[in-house]
């Protein structure tokens, strides 16, 4: 079913058109052979996954700051698998990884597709807590930029999602109502309960399969989304 009275719609950019595991895990093979490290990537990303969104929740609730994340989400990586590595190459690993994230671009599945056919009704932003030096890196590299009026993100806007700030700012900066709004993401909680509490309308990419109330719109390939715009 079509939506109606929908002029923007606001992404998320990580887990939801940038396909960030699939970029991520090859930073990690680039870095660790860089380092020479005799690490293996599929082990290591097992254990660092779940240390890294922990403490991107962390970072989301003002908990620690980008320095810190930065650092303990590798060294706590490399305590649980038992790898001993000083803090100067953890520090260098960091900067590493950063840098040369951005130089893999894969994006999900239908992507550009997607993308071409909104653009030719709505006017897209993205909404992002990613890091601002990196993010608008990631667009260019991965040629998207051109799709969107508006970018915002948490270093800018000085808070992240699900923070209402963050939102109400992306639509002043974006000239939109809420009610004319929509955003899609794949996170519950920053994208989906966050919009949904300054009254945007919301669609989860939901290619984690969580289990959803029946009231929240879900995907599990970014092509649907046509169905609803």
């Amino acid at each position: 079913m079509k939506l109606k009275g929908i002029n923007h719609i606001f992404f998320d950019l990580d887990h939801t058109l940038w396909d960030f595991d699939k970029n991520s895990a090859l930073t990690f093979e680039k870095i660790f052979e860089i380092h020479q490290l005799q690490v293996k990537s599929k082990d290591f990303l097992s254990v660092y996954e779940p240390i890294n969104l922990n403490y991107w929740k962390l970072y989301r609730e003002e908990k620690i700051d980008k320095a810190l994340l930065r650092y303990k989400r590798l060294k706590d990586t490399f305590d649980a698998i038992e790898f001993k590595v000083s803090d100067e190459i953890i520090n260098q690993l960091s900067e590493g990884y950063i840098t040369h994230l951005t130089t893999f671009n894969h994006l999900f599945e239908g992507t550009f597709e997607l993308l071409d056919h909104l653009s030719q009704n709505y006017q897209l932003h993205i909404i992002t807590n990613g890091f601002e030096e990196a993010q608008q890196r990631k667009m260019d590299n991965a040629q998207i930029s051109k799709y969107f009026k508006t970018i915002t993100n948490s270093e800018t806007a000085g808070v992240k999602k699900p923070n209402p700030i963050i939102f109400n700012h992306a639509l002043h900066l974006a000239k939109a109502q809420p009610q004319e709004s929509i955003m899609i993401g794949d996170n519950y909680e920053a994208d989906i309960l966050g919009a949904i509490a300054v009254g945007l309308d919301v669609i989860l990419f939901n290619y984690h399969d969580y289990n959803v109330d029946d009231s929240i719109k879900n995907v599990k390939q970014l092509l649907e989304i046509k169905k609803y715009l």
